[in-house]
């Protein structure tokens, strides 16, 4: 399994997703128990390269909602590793990948696999709910319905 490490960029080969996993190069925790900062470049190398689902938090520094989601995104992290790794991605430094990923509202999170988008969520949702509807995305879009995916799901909270 292939898995961009966080902190340097390099790609490393593991047997199996671990939170005590390491880098190869930088020996930094590959799963460090908080959301990864992603910029356009990472962001595009994560998608591309990663085997592990990533949820990405879109946000802005303005945004209130926004300043909320970030304390439950941290928790999530914690909570969905080694299954999921969660990142965060600040859309006033990045306009064109928002605008490319169709990111309307905000806090937005997006979440991927094998580099593909399989559902999105937006509005404010606490660490357990966030975790929740990651987890039972990623059982919808699994092999147990006979290699087929199912549509992206999108969701608003209330």
């Amino acid at each position: 399994m292939k898995l961009v490490c966080g902190q340097c960029g390099e790609v490393n080969g593991i047997t199996r997703p671990d939170t005590a996993a390491v880098c190869q190069r930088c020996r930094k925790q590959l799963f460090p128990g908080r959301a990864l900062a992603l910029t356009d470049e990472t962001f595009q190398r994560h998608l591309r390269i990663d085997e592990t689902p990533l949820l990405v938090d879109f946000w802005a520094p303005w945004c209130g909602p926004c300043r909320q989601m970030g304390r439950a995104i941290e928790q999530a992290a914690r909570e969905l590793a080694p299954d999921i790794r969660c990142a965060k991605l600040n859309i006033d430094d990045y306009p064109r990948l928002a605008k490319t990923r169709d990111v309307r509202a905000i806090p937005c999170l997006i979440l991927f696999r094998s580099g593909r988008e399989i559902a999105r969520r937006e509005g404010v949702a606490s660490a357990k709910q966030l975790a929740q509807w990651a987890r039972r995305q990623i059982l919808n879009t699994t092999g147990k319905h006979h290699g087929r995916r199912k549509s992206v799901s999108r969701s608003r909270s209330k």
